[in-house]
């Protein structure tokens, strides 16, 4: 039996699309507006995304920034993953992950990085299944209202 889910890489002229999701990962505290000021000075520095797609309704996503740093080298750094409440417990994480991880192989990537919400345990506890392992604390400070 064919799955029903189809992950695929979203085209920056669509991106927008994610923004209700990630309306939701924010919890509605960042407005749709400022989401999609943000978005659009993102992808010019590089950021992509996956899609799953149930049929033509997108139900999860996965940001993606291809970066090098000091104490990790070259890597995926994902961001803003999400599955649609509706659709969590299904295996779709599982499958972005595994859709990524052979991605960052084919980049030759050495590591997959995430930042996890402090206060998303489900969200931690996927994370940790999936093999990560924490290192350190995200930190951010606020220096505009």
């Amino acid at each position: 039996m064919k799955s029903q889910f189809n992950i695929k890489w979203i085209s920056n002229e669509n991106l927008a699309s994610i923004l209700p999701l990630v309306f939701i990962l924010n919890d509605a505290k960042v407005s749709m507006e400022v989401l999609e000021q943000r978005l659009s000075t993102m992808i010019p520095m590089g950021y992509k995304c996956i899609g799953v797609y149930d049929g033509e309704r997108l139900v999860g996503i996965c940001g993606v920034w291809e970066l090098n740093k000091l104490y990790v080298g070259k890597h995926l750094e994902l961001d803003n993953v999400i599955i649609d409440p509706e659709y969590q417990g299904k295996g779709l994480g599982e499958s972005m992950m595994s859709f990524l991880t052979d991605y960052a192989k084919q980049l030759d990537c050495e590591t997959l990085e995430v930042n996890c919400y402090t206060k998303n345990t489900r969200g931690k506890k996927f994370w940790e299944n999936q093999g990560y392992e924490p290192l350190g604390f995200h930190m951010v400070k606020k220096i505009k209202a």
